[in-house]
């Protein structure tokens, strides 16, 4: 498994896709195996989208479209004005707001970053932000979307872990209000350090924000329902798939009537580019993870860390900051893929709760999306706002900050994930 690896490594290094690099890796394992059957890595690449779990994971992208489409991105933008506009850098705090209040709509941090920085980016050039600050808030609040349900990493996590999606999808909740809140912290210091002018003289009068939250209630109530429904077992998690796709289509087509046939049209294309990546990699993983198995790599792994430490924190943290590094050099879905089902094991036997360790791991991978060298939501915003990768880092440094902190207080207060869970689905009760 060491020889394909290092073939990996290769191949990624010389410029192929990562999904064809896993492929071929993949495939090599079985032609250095000489008692694996070559008829398994087939039968595995066809299998491994057969678990019936993942069919939630092209429903929830599906409906994210939907909703999008259905001009729920206007009037989540109206409401978090109404609310955070009179703040000193008023821009900056709607765009956290918006992203907190999006996540459960676009399931997709790359996709938030895309659509803030073509939304508010002008408005924040325009105001006299810095342009690396620009390019890190609008990434780093992309990132909310991470721990708002349905998010898409989670439903892998979940799915290859065996870990109820349930709950995962509520341990997401309260660390991403305090990731909001953070972020806007953040911001106000940046703010006051910067003098950046506020979007209202005043507080908006309940009448507006009122009338704004009534026009976003659908929006709003989403991940609500979701979650309630998954709570007193109307669905299941590919069922609730199937029921935010109907949701989408009923909110966009008789609530608010925006979801023509042409944006009907244009969220079925994006959902089927966004879905054949993901599938297609879960797919490629299939032999990764077969080899993985066969060479008892999460056993060992676990043999190795807890001949550190058998300090549920300390080996937390150990994870934490491996996971960053290899984050910074590959996809978070990838990785999420690749690692689930080696290190889930090694949590279980630490005494770390998987629920709480599926947070921790899918909010660190997707930090590498942030870093350099390849983080895609970092290149985006850097690219968009015209500014270098050193501004962005040195400007944005409270930002960072922010989610540094929050990161630390997850791992370190295991409560703030499992506190919700446990209140919704009991200490015991099995969850869907």
């Amino acid at each position: 498994m060491i020889t394909v690896f290092v073939v990996f490594l290769i191949l990624v290094a010389l410029g192929m896709p990562v999904a064809f690099a896993i492929g071929v890796s993949g495939f090599l394992y079985y032609l250095s195996e000489p008692t694996a059957d070559l008829t398994v890595a087939a039968q595995l690449t066809l299998t491994q989208t057969q678990n019936f779990a993942i069919l939630a994971i092209p429903l929830f992208v599906l409906a994210g479209n939907f909703l999008n489409e259905s001009g729920m991105t206007r009037r989540l933008l109206d409401l978090s004005s109404a609310l955070t506009g009179h703040l000193r850098a008023g821009l900056g705090h709607v765009n956290v707001v918006t992203a907190f209040t999006m996540g459960g709509v676009t399931s997709s941090a790359i996709g938030d970053a895309t659509m803030f920085g073509r939304v508010l980016g002008p408005g924040m050039t325009a105001r006299g932000y810095a342009p690396g600050f620009a390019a890190g808030l609008i990434g780093t609040s992309a990132i909310i979307t991470t721990l708002v349900p349905p998010g898409t990493g989670l439903i892998l996590y979940g799915t290859l872990g065996e870990v109820s999606i349930g709950r995962l999808f509520v341990a997401g909740v309260l660390p991403g209000v305090l990731m909001a809140l953070l972020l806007m912290a953040a911001v106000g210091v940046s703010a006051h350090r910067n003098d950046y002018p506020r979007e209202r003289p005043r507080m908006s009068p309940p009448r507006e924000i009122g009338g704004a939250a009534a026009r976003s209630m659908w929006a709003l109530m989403f991940p609500v329902i979701l979650i309630l429904g998954l709570r007193f077992g109307y669905f299941t998690p590919s069922e609730a798939g199937a029921f935010a796709v109907a949701y989408a289509v009923l909110v966009g087509a008789l609530f608010y009537r925006e979801l023509s046939w042409q944006r009907l049209g244009r969220a079925l294309a994006d959902t089927a580019v966004d879905v054949g990546m993901i599938m297609f990699l879960i797919a490629v993983s299939g032999s990764w993870t077969r080899g993985l198995t066969w060479d008892r790599i999460p056993q060992r792994l676990m043999d190795g860390l807890l001949g550190i430490t058998e300090n549920p924190t300390l080996l937390m943290l150990i994870l934490v900051v491996a996971l960053l590094v290899v984050g910074m050099f590959m996809d978070s879905t990838v990785l999420i893929l690749l690692l689930t089902t080696m290190l889930v094991p090694v949590a279980e036997r630490a005494g770390i709760d998987p629920v709480h360790f599926g947070i921790v791991m899918v909010l660190t991978l997707t930090l590498g999306l942030l870093t350099p060298p390849v983080g895609i939501v970092m290149l985006i915003a850097c690219s968009m706002f015209e500014t270098t990768v050193p501004a962005y880092l040195r400007q944005s440094g409270y930002l960072f900050g922010a989610i540094g902190t929050l990161l630390l207080a997850v791992i370190l207060v295991p409560e703030l994930s499992l506190w919700l869970p446990d209140l919704v689905f009991g200490t015991t009760g099995a969850a869907p």
